[in-house]
């Protein structure tokens, strides 16, 4: 079993993605942390081993790239998968040059969650597998296995683009936004638009609030679940 530490300083995404983990063959949650320091905690003790982490770059107490650096200079050679709502290119080539051998992006499905996580899984059983020097087209297979993700898991019709559009227009709000209100600041249909959200709250993004006013059923709205 590969035994993986989730990290992360959202108590909604740390249990979601603890149990995403769960539903992959071959996985086992081998521990949680809230932040930077306990993450570092848990990789220094002697008494748990920890074969692979799923690492949040952005935490109170201390970035991803910090804990990975951290780690790296102790002389640990645990894999890490960023997981992260962090894009920007300047994050992600530190995280390549610091050997982050995944870099998943939030929000998304656990399709996409599991389709890196059994990319990993081949990259490990290739390394097993080899004994003594390895030939070209092993080498090859090997860093194939982990870059030959292919799509990123959504339900059908629902676009990557548009989808961190949507969300991003959720994160920023000052309250929850309805479908209504999504769909004409991202010039889309209300229904569309709800598709979008309902998607990110079926992957706890956003989280569903009644607004109430007027006579009638109350209006479903959607508020960023922040940590």
């Amino acid at each position: 079993m590969i035994r993986v530490l989730v990290v992360d300083d959202d108590a909604l995404a740390l249990e979601l993605h603890a149990a995403y983990v769960e539903r992959v063959p071959g996985f086992e949650v081998a521990g949680h942390a809230s932040g930077a320091r306990a993450a570092l905690t848990a990789l220094a003790d002697p008494e748990r081993r920890i074969d692979l982490v799923l690492l949040d770059m952005t935490m109170p107490d201390g970035n991803g790239l910090d804990v990975a650096r951290r780690v790296r200079a102790a002389g640990s050679g645990v894999d890490i998968i960023a997981v992260t709502a962090v894009r920007d290119a300047a994050t992600v080539r530190a995280a390549v040059s610091i050997g982050v051998v995944q870099y998943l992006i939030k929000p998304f499905a656990f399709a996409a969650f599991r389709e890196r996580l059994e990319a990993y899984r081949a990259y490990v059983e290739g390394l097993d597998r080899a004994a003594g020097e390895a030939t070209q087209s092993e080498v090859d297979a090997l860093l194939g296995s982990l870059r030959t993700v292919t799509s990123p898991g959504l339900p059908k019709g629902l676009s990557d683009e548009t989808l961190q559009a949507v969300a991003e227009r959720v994160r920023t709000a000052s309250g929850a936004v309805s479908s209504t209100e999504v769909g004409e600041s991202e010039g889309m249909s209300r229904v569309t638009a709800r598709r979008y959200l309902e998607h990110l709250a079926d992957v706890g993004r956003v989280r569903r609030e009644p607004r109430y006013g007027g006579q009638g059923r109350p209006e479903i709205t959607y508020a960023w679940v922040r940590g």
